[in-house]
């Protein structure tokens, strides 16, 4: 029996992987941080497994992957979160002795996460950005204040889910705020900022050894959490072929293999896309593209312990998937439009309107978010954790 171990069982969008998996028949071990996983409520979950924080203790972390890997077979091991995805790929010749480990190399992966050096290959390959400027002195930052028009983004080279950026307005905006994020991430970058009223896409990739495209999906956001920019809670499938090709321009430049989705908006002033960054692992919309008919988890799969996969570039456009719990109903709470949203809020008899991870073939993870939720009701931190990004 076909046997994979997936890291983060505590992520929503791991859900869907652990589902793609579980319906071909796969035994999946799901592994996190704490006994409360929603993965761990999905009757897809074969095996819970407990292990160290990879972020507060790397060295632990890994120690316990290579014991669980020596001591049980695995066909493939599939990271997801970013600290798991760096360290696994950082002893990727190590964990290759156990099991396949479908990730790019570590030097690789780490030019893929940092936003300055994704949007420096992008200026190399001809593929449009924002106007940035790169910062290696605090001295700088005075310059580009008199230098560039306002507003400006302040941006972190290594982040997720939007924290740490931050909109400034003004000069004294600008200098009060760079050191602050300074102090958490070190020398972020600072963009123009692109006004409201373009689109946003984010195009999904699947490269095998050869660094050749196995798998393509584009998707346009349609709502997003906090509503002035974050993760997607509902979008929907498009064929973008301008961005796909970009996308495999830029992937292909640094040699990638495996997953990687890349992420553009559209400026309203030019009309064209541009490229924001890469995000070097699956991605919070994969179960959009699950839903269409573009199995990433499975497909990755059968790419690592077969060698290469089918290619699969066509799927149907128009279909929608929405994370309701809680990232649509926050965007609703906090959107002072709420009533006149399109599509509306309250639509949910559509055939192609799917959810992240509710489903009524799969409840347990559904149940599973509810009682965590209400175990962290009154948890303070936890909740500036969703509400405060920087």
């Amino acid at each position: 029996m076909a046997r994979v171990l997936v890291t983060n069982a505590g992520g929503r969008n791991v859900v869907s992987a652990v589902r793609s998996l579980g319906r071909k028949g796969i035994d999946v071990v799901c592994a996190a941080e704490s006994k409360l996983s929603i993965c761990f409520f999905s009757k897809y979950c074969k095996q819970r497994l407990l292990y160290p924080s990879p972020e507060q203790n790397p060295d632990e972390w890994m120690g316990w992957l290579i014991k669980e890997l020596s001591n049980n077979s695995y066909d493939m091991i599939m990271p997801i979160s970013d600290e798991c995805f760096r360290l696994i790929s950082k002893h990727k010749d190590t964990l290759s002795k156990y099991t396949k480990v479908p990730v790019p190399d570590y030097s690789i992966w780490m030019r893929a996460r940092d936003k300055a050096e994704t949007l420096k290959l992008a200026i190399e390959q001809g593929i449009p950005c924002p106007q940035t400027r790169f910062i290696t002195d605090l001295k700088q930052v005075q310059e580009i204040g008199d230098e560039m028009d306002f507003p400006l983004v302040i941006k972190p080279r290594q982040s997720c889910g939007s924290r740490g950026i931050v909109y400034v307005h003004t000069k004294k905006e600008l200098l009060d705020n760079y050191e602050r994020i300074h102090a958490v991430y070190s020398f972020p970058m600072i963009q123009e900022f692109i006004p409201a009223g373009g689109n946003a896409y984010g195009v999904s990739l699947l490269f095998n050894k050869d660094a050749e495209p196995r798998a393509i999906f584009a998707h346009k956001r349609l709502r997003e959490f906090p509503v002035y920019g974050g993760p997607s809670t509902l979008r929907e499938s498009v064929h973008k072929p301008e961005l796909v090709e970009m996308s495999i321009k830029l992937l292909k430049s640094i040699n990638w293999y495996g997953v990687a989705m890349v992420e553009f908006k559209e400026d309203p002033r030019d009309g064209r896309c541009k490229i924001m960054e890469i995000n070097p692992r699956f991605w919070g919309s994969l179960p959009l593209s699950i839903v269409a008919g573009v199995d990433f988890p499975y497909l990755l799969y059968e790419m690592a312990v077969n060698g290469d996969v089918k290619p699969v570039m066509n799927y149907p456009e128009g279909i929608r998937c929405r994370w309701l719990l809680l990232g649509d109903i926050l965007h609703f709470l906090t959107n002072p439009n709420r009533f006149k949203m399109k599509p509306s809020f309250f639509s949910f008899s559509k055939n192609n309107r799917q959810d992240d991870f509710i489903s009524w073939k799969d409840p347990g993870p559904t149940f599973g978010f509810l009682i965590i939720a209400l175990i962290g009701l009154f948890n303070i931190k936890k909740w500036k954790h969703v509400f405060f990004r920087n």
